[in-house]
């Protein structure tokens, strides 16, 4: 094989040891050669269409898989081809600091051949967690070859959902006692709701379609989950079940609060205009009331001072009076 240009990382399994890493991309086809029973872990970072033509020939991968991996922001898909099958996940970090971004992403493709799992990662990553994953399980090699590889991939996949959804959890429950306080949410509060919800709908893209991935990769004719494997990935399906419906509690009770929170401005506005109509009727009365005995014309007291006393005696019980109903009922 063509010595990629990219930067790769390789290992080789073998009854439940790794029996060579870090080897020259050009050495696959040797090693694989030499250890029949051995399965390969190849990973490529950000490979050039060179690179993926290189392993493709080696492999015998499919066109249309080869594309995909070249592409970005491909679906989370599990497809199947005559020779292999092409996995699109997306590992993610989230962030609820306000000098962090919310959300990041990583997009990884593989390839699962007989033989081999190969990677292809389109940003920067941590493949520390998988190895981590693989040789804590190593025993499960014999059992599940390239299943058994397959399946620390996506189970450090979906753990880091699931610890993203508890994390955003966490924040909501920060802000939640805020936004449901009397009168409504100072703004910056208010924009952290919002940035939550942004946070949990991107969120929400990258795992969705992960439950169905993992059932579609357990189908029997498929054939590359056996009986001993298959409890791992019903527990991984489990996992991302259970981050696809804590992200979709997230997404109902962040919306719930934005507009509890809307709700409660509502009502405020609604008081606000209250009293000031409430205060515009009290002081319509002794507008009236001056407005009469201002008249050009005599009345009941003009240029008298008990007609003066009595005028007032008017504005303040006729005001007064009005503005204690009002109050009874609330309005002020």
């Amino acid at each position: 094989m063509t010595a990629p240009s990219c930067p790769v990382e390789t290992r080789l399994y073998e009854h439940g040891r790794v029996i060579a890493e870090d080897f020259p991309a050009e050495q696959v086809h040797e090693k694989l050669a030499g250890h029949p029973e051995a399965v390969l872990w190849l990973d490529l970072y950000k490979p050039s269409a060179g690179d993926l033509a290189a392993v493709a020939a080696q492999f015998h991968l499919h066109p249309l898989a080869v594309e995909d991996a070249t592409q970005e922001h491909e679906r989370p898909k599990l497809d199947r081809y005559p020779e292999h099958l092409f996995l699109n996940v997306y590992a993610v970090d989230v962030s609820t600091e306000p000098d962090r971004p919310p959300f990041g992403k990583t997009e990884i493709s593989a390839f699962v051949t007989d033989r081999a799992l190969i990677t292809v990662r389109k940003a920067p990553s941590d493949t520390a967690k998988f190895i981590e994953r693989w040789d804590a399980d190593a025993k499960l090699i014999d059992e599940g070859r390239v299943a058994f590889l397959l399946h620390g991939l996506i189970d450090v996949v979906v753990d880091g959902h699931v610890a993203a959804a508890q994390q955003l959890d966490v924040a909501t429950d920060g802000v939640e006692d805020v936004l449901l306080e009397e009168g409504g949410a100072p703004r910056d509060v208010r924009m952290k709701g919002v940035r939550l919800r942004k946070t949990v709908a991107a969120l929400r893209r990258a795992l969705a379609p992960m439950p169905e991935l993992v059932s579609q990769a357990m189908r029997k004719e498929l054939g590359l989950v056996d009986d001993q494997l298959a409890p791992y990935y019903r527990d991984v399906e489990d996992h991302a079940k259970h981050a696809f419906d804590q992200v979709e509690h997230l997404r109902e009770r962040i919306e719930g609060l934005l507009q509890a929170d809307l709700a409660e401005q509502g009502n405020v506005l609604n008081d606000i205009t209250r009293k000031l109509a409430a205060w515009a009727a009290v002081i319509a009365v002794p507008t009236a009331l001056t407005g009469y005995f201002g008249q050009n014309v005599p009345y009941p007291g003009f240029a008298r001072h008990w007609g003066y006393v009595q005028s007032m005696v008017l504005i303040v019980f006729s005001a007064g009076g009005l503005w204690i109903y009002l109050r009874k009922r609330h309005w002020l």
